[in-house]
């Protein structure tokens, strides 16, 4: 299988739609003022495709947060924000008046608490629509180069594909564009998409 057909895309949107509006209240809640979060876009690819142009954001360095599940398939989750961004999210988290310097030593914290927050809702939302069980791990964060990223995706033998997520995040009208990038087994694509189609089947 090297991809999954439109009614399968079409599925997962509509999950990750539902995880993005309960991440979006969760983190409302944090930062005391609103916060969007875009309908995402979603794409699949082969990781040996994988590189910088898969999430085309103009930046040379990355804040990750990464995240394992386990389940009927399992995956890794990777939520990328550009450095600048991930700082400027931080600072909005704190809802401080915190120079950029000051704000570093909080940062994996906090960025790890958003990327729990990001990541468990659009799981869960996953797990509710599709009555299926997953596992996750505590969150890890790092700064890392598109480079180190995607070299590590596209050396990853054991999960040849990319679920790839565009996602907008407004947080008190200052905008940062994401990523959530899903790295799949082929044999957790086959059993995502035996979900999604019980899923369909059921509607």
């Amino acid at each position: 299988m090297d991809s999954l057909s439109e009614l399968h895309l079409d599925a997962l949107t509509e999950v990750f739609n539902v995880g993005a509006g309960r991440a979006a209240a969760s983190l409302s809640e944090i930062v005391g003022d609103e916060v969007k979060l875009s309908v995402p876009s979603i794409e699949v690819k082969k990781s040996s495709e994988a590189d910088s142009s898969v999430i085309a954001l103009n930046s040379a360095r990355f804040g990750a947060v990464s995240q394992q599940f386990s389940g009927p398939f399992d995956a890794e989750a990777v939520l990328l924000f550009t450095e600048d961004h991930a700082l400027e999210i931080v600072r909005d988290m704190m809802g401080s008046q915190m120079s950029i310097e000051e704000l570093a030593e909080f940062e994996q914290e906090a960025m790890c608490e958003l990327g729990n927050i990001i990541l468990n809702a659009c799981l869960s939302a996953m797990a509710d629509m599709l009555s299926i069980s997953l596992n996750s791990s505590l969150p890890t964060y790092r700064i890392a180069t598109t480079e180190e990223i995607f070299k590590g995706i596209s050396n990853s033998t054991d999960q040849p594909y990319i679920l790839v997520l565009h996602i907008d995040l407004t947080i008190e009208k200052r905008h940062s564009e994401g990523h959530l990038i899903f790295l799949l087994s082929s044999k957790s694509l086959r059993n995502l998409v035996v979900q999604i189609d019980r899923f369909l089947g059921a509607i």
